[in-house]
């Protein structure tokens, strides 16, 4: 049996855990995955169908795009890959007939990219044009200045997809999200320091040397759902690697050589990120680590902001990723989780931006992120569709 028919048969015998029944490995339980909560908010999947159908309607292949423009942000009609794959998982969390049915266009315009893309080895690229998304040769179009394929995104990508499968058992779904691991594995796998897998590739196709905790954090828990124990336990090796016992918290992953730790900020990403992928117990201190060391207030809104690096503003994705982290941890909800959905429903009106449906990505605009972006207060798909997640304490990590 080869690789891709050895996932196809270990997705197909139940959807996550790993190949071979090995026990190295957490699988998630039915509390992580997510617990049955009353129907959510409606108004940020307004949001969600807005931003879905600035550029085409029905049943047209298409993203959403990322960010309704500001003076101080605007880029366009960009689609940011990640954006769109969070949004698939919010939108099969809440499941209505429309809901399902979006995601499925979102997911069938992923799989028309990815058989499009100019090179065609099963990469998506970070971002893409959605006013057209194809040029009239059919390719798919992204910016001139963007064009590299990462693992962090890549993985999303193949997570959303395999939620997808889980929830259509549509095989063109599991294919999709196959060829994105295999792409994984040929092109970033690594055995330097702890081994995991790199950045990705530049549009230039240069291979991208560091490592990303986030990255690694996504891919193993796309190689859990595909059930190829051997690659997630690389991942979450590098995962392993990246923790500090002593502080409680993971850094942001290696330099450049792939071994030497990365210290210059500690993000809130992998500080939730990391038990909604593995389920740790034991690991799960860093969740408090984030809820204490990247607090922040500002504007009447307290959350957390996106790293130690600057916490002059509140991160609201990174609040909801808070969220939809204590909730997930206590099988039955969590009393902590309440003042950050308090927050974001507090955004959802009352933001720089709001405009009573979506969530701004900041609460101010030139929040720093300590890599040298930067983030606004600019209504954002990917801060609500997370909002989503959050409130029905639906964890896009496993499949539901």
């Amino acid at each position: 049996m080869n690789r891709r028919e050895m996932l196809a048969a270990a997705a197909a015998f139940g959807l996550h855990g790993c190949a071979g029944g090995s026990s190295a490995l957490p699988v998630l339980s039915r509390a992580l995955r997510g617990a049955s909560v009353p129907p959510p908010n409606a108004k940020p999947y307004v949001f969600l169908d807005k931003m879905m159908d600035l550029h085409a309607t029905g049943s047209q292949l298409r993203l959403a795009q990322s960010f309704v423009p500001t003076p101080q942000l605007n880029l366009g009609d960009l689609a940011f890959t990640y954006d769109n794959a969070v949004m698939i998982c919010a939108y099969l969390a809440r499941g209505t007939s429309d809901d399902v049915a979006r995601a499925t266009i979102l997911g069938d315009t992923l799989l028309a990219i990815q058989a499009h893309d100019p090179i065609g080895d099963g990469r998506l690229r970070w971002d893409y044009h959605t006013h057209p998304l194809f040029s009239a040769s059919g390719a798919p179009r992204f910016p001139a200045g963007d064009g590299g394929a990462d693992t962090g995104n890549m993985s999303w990508a193949g997570m959303a997809l395999m939620q997808l499968y889980a929830a259509t058992k549509e095989q063109k779904y599991l294919a999709g999200a196959t060829a994105i691991a295999d792409w994984i594995v040929k092109y970033c796998s690594d055995t330097r320091g702890a081994g995991g897998f790199t950045g990705g590739l530049t549009k230039s196709n240069v291979r991208i040397t560091w490592k990303s905790t986030e990255h690694n954090l996504d891919a193993y828990a796309l190689f859990v759902m595909l059930g190829d124990s051997t690659h997630a336990a690389s991942a979450l090796a590098l995962v392993d690697a990246m923790w500090d016992a002593k502080g409680g918290y993971y850094w942001v992953g290696t330099g450049y050589d792939g071994v030497t730790l990365n210290k210059s900020f500690i993000p809130e990403d992998v500080q939730t990120w990391s038990f909604l992928s593995t389920g740790r117990a034991q690991y799960a201190s860093s969740i408090d680590w984030a809820s204490k060391n990247l607090s922040a207030s500002q504007g009447g809104f307290d959350g957390v902001s996106f790293s130690n690096s600057d916490r002059s503003g509140v991160w609201f994705e990174g609040t909801a990723h808070l969220a939809t982290a204590l909730a997930v941890r206590s099988s039955s909800g969590s009393a902590a989780a309440q003042p950050y959905l308090a927050t974001l429903a507090k955004a959802e009106t009352q933001a720089p931006n709001a405009d009573g449906y979506g969530i701004d990505a900041a609460s101010k605009n030139g929040l720093r992120t300590g890599d040298g972006d930067k983030y606004f207060a600019a209504l954002h798909t990917g801060a609500t569709a997370w909002y989503c997640l959050a409130e029905l304490k639906s964890n896009p990590f496993a499949l539901k």
